[in-house]
């Protein structure tokens, strides 16, 4: 029988912890987590709901470029496509431009000319009617899910790759990105024909594979050699032959310039050394191009060394590349110089490179077993030295800095570099050991990882995909650091439902964008809206089984009081388990909270015209009764909804002791 009441109240704080018997984590961090999905520990106290994320443009990223109707005149079930980079599959739907009706690719209707960039298509039903040459062609869906292999901010716009092509994408247009700039092209004299087209007013050599069309000449061609350009002219090889002759000074519009093969993740850098900001770009097979968000720009001129470059950032106003154990960097202020006179170079690392980073005036290099840092200003001056040789990055897409520090997957977890008071010494603590059992099962079960920072929060997260993994069940792990530079006292948490092959985050004028992307042919805004765009979020919070004070004395639980910070109406459930949630234990039935205590309206939630009410005030603390009696007990919260954002900072339980039995 229960002789006295007594309170005990729980800090929320210190994130999931999943290296600790139940019991000890009970007794030595009572407000941490042995489940925390979908919440955040939070800078400002307490545990907060995650935030959702929505469509950055609502339109499907193009999954084959920006394909062009290949000749006028088509009609029936046959249908030429131009500029066409990737090969399209029986059951993709498209739209043409000027033509009505969405068309539905035929069970082996599908021949493909990689080298020129054509696809012979067999359609149904047959086409409403005949389209224009060059008319633009639309894919709304495709059988086949194609990666979106690069998604990086770029001022106030996104940069985004699929299947080797780039689009600008900005939350109202999609730009085809890959489109060379030779200057004003026009055709050189009339009377051409066959597989040679005389054109003037070049002020680069287009390239082997690029896409152009000749006003008043039917059919898309394609450059069949690399070009050489004397005083503007030059004679193009291409096909087809030309389909007439076109006229003199006749517009020549170039459409692409041909990027191909497997890409399987694009990085880049962004820099300025001349008053415009600028993003240099690697895929690891293709040429590294240059892009200021109007001009693209190939670097033929740059040395085969990195052609196929896995890297690249600015460091010193320098771009370095680096493909295998090389890198290779451009001469200062300058991103097209790569001759030694001028003060480009090449240093060779020892091992292969996998990813690079600039902390604190130093060029950090990983490899898979070491560290190094490169220091200088100038081939003149610069010097590379080990940080260590007994460690190193095992995933490139993992390295983030963060607080001050630089976050990494090293082969025994997540990794902290940071200062140390002594110059030019690192620190290299392991700060996931507190998560250690879900990590390894996070790292085991997926295939490839994407990371970001939230700068606000202070945040690290490391996203996971696995194609056979769905969006529902997709995880991320998330850690808030608490500590100042140098310091390793970090805070953990589990994502569940962002699927995320690829992830880019900038803080730019005052506006953090985190972005995201994987298969479905769509890139998301993070932290965006009170949804997964559309879909609930589920969150779970559990605190460890506490023993309040003595483990082997039954208490006999009565209230529970709730303190919470909440930004909207909230809903959500309460479960007391008691003695482990052990079989065939008995345990009470589940509490229902809202947080309204009348009818109340929030701004943008009601609809005009309605009945609303403003200025009621909402419930921040929650006092409820508890049914119940055990040795240890366990508070669960879980919540499936749409709801704002909501903090759970503490909590007091009420309860009586028991005589020792």
């Amino acid at each position: 029988m229960a002789t006295t009441r007594q309170t005990y109240p729980i800090e929320f704080t210190g994130g999931l912890i999943t290296n600790m018997s139940p019991l000890q984590q009970g007794i030595n961090s009572p407000g941490s987590a042995r489940a925390l999905k979908n919440y955040e520990p939070s800078v400002q106290g307490g545990y907060r709901r995650i935030e959702g994320f929505s469509k950055y443009n609502s339109t499907l990223i193009p999954p084959y470029g920006a394909p062009v109707v290949h000749g006028a005149s088509q009609s029936g079930t046959d249908l030429i496509l131009g500029n066409i980079h990737k090969t399209p599959e029986a059951g993709d739907k498209l739209t043409i431009a000027g033509v009505a009706g969405t068309y539905t690719i035929g069970s082996g209707g599908v021949t493909f000319d990689g080298t020129n960039n054509r696809a012979t298509l067999v359609v149904a039903p047959a086409l409403d009617s005949s389209p224009a040459n060059a008319a633009a062609v639309t894919f709304t869906s495709t059988t086949t899910n194609h990666l979106i292999t690069g998604c990086n901010v770029f001022i106030d716009n996104v940069i985004v790759s699929r299947n080797a092509d780039l689009f600008k994408v900005s939350s109202s247009a999609i730009v085809h990105a890959n489109v060379p700039s030779y200057g004003t092209v026009l055709v050189n004299g009339g009377s051409e024909s066959g597989a040679t087209l005389a054109v003037d007013g070049l002020t680069a050599p287009p390239q082997l594979g690029d896409v152009f069309k000749i006003a008043g000449v039917n059919l898309v061609y394609t450059v069949t050699a690399d070009a050489s350009v004397s005083s503007g002219g030059s004679d193009l090889a291409v096909s087809p032959n030309l389909a007439a002759s076109p006229a003199d000074n006749a517009v020549v519009t170039f459409l692409s310039t041909a990027r191909d093969g497997l890409v399987t993740k694009t990085r880049s850098a962004r820099y300025n050394f001349s008053g415009t900001e600028k993003m240099a770009i690697v895929d690891g097979i293709n040429i590294p191009a240059l892009y200021d968000g109007t001009t693209f720009t190939r670097l033929d001129a740059a040395p085969t060394d990195i052609i196929g470059a896995d890297f690249v950032t600015s460091f010193k106003n320098q771009l370095f590349f680096a493909i295998n154990n090389v890198i290779v960097f451009s001469a200062p202020f300058t991103d097209n110089n790569f001759t030694a006179a001028s003060g480009a170079g090449t240093v060779s690392v020892g091992g292969t490179v996998t990813g690079l980073i600039v902390f604190r005036e130093q060029l950090i290099i990983f490899t898979e077993s070491s560290i190094l840092q490169l220091t200088g200003n100038t081939i003149a001056d610069f010097q590379l030295k080990p940080v260590t040789i007994d460690i190193g990055c095992i995933d490139s897409d993992t390295i983030q800095e963060t607080g001050g520090d630089v976050m990494f997957l090293g082969p025994d977890g997540l990794r902290l570099l940071s200062a140390t008071d002594r110059i030019g010494d690192f620190g290299l603590a392991v700060v996931s050991k507190t998560i250690q059992s879900e990590f390894t099962r996070f790292i085991t079960s997926n295939t490839s990882f994407a990371s970001v920072v939230v700068r606000e929060k202070s945040q690290y997260r490391l996203l996971g995909f696995n194609t056979n993994i769905t969006q529902n069940n997709a995880k991320g792990i998330l850690g808030t650091q608490f500590a100042g530079q140098g310091g390793a006292q970090m805070a953990w948490a589990e994502t569940r439902g962002i699927r995320a092959y690829v992830a880019s985050s900038r803080f730019f004028q005052n506006t953090e964008t985190i972005v995201f992307a994987n298969d479905d042919g769509f890139v998301y805004r993070m932290e965006s809206g009170n949804s997964f765009d559309g879909a609930k979020i589920q969150s779970t919070f559990s605190t460890p089984f506490l023993p309040i004070n003595d483990a082997r004395i039954r208490k006999t639980f009565y209230k529970a009081i709730l303190y919470t910070d909440p930004q909207g109406s909230v809903s959500f459930d309460l479960n007391l388990k008691l003695d482990f949630d052990q079989q065939n234990s008995i345990q009470p039935a589940n509490i229902v909270f809202n947080n309204a205590t009348t009818e109340v309206s929030f701004y943008g939630n009601v609809t005009y015209g309605g009945t609303a009410t403003y200025g009621q005030k909402l419930l921040t603390l929650f006092e409820t009764q508890l049914i119940g009696s055990g040795f240890v007990a366990s508070l669960q919260f879980e919540s499936d909804s749409t709801d704002p954002p909501f903090s759970l900072d503490a909590v007091t339980l009420e309860f009586g002791i028991n005589t020792r039995r």
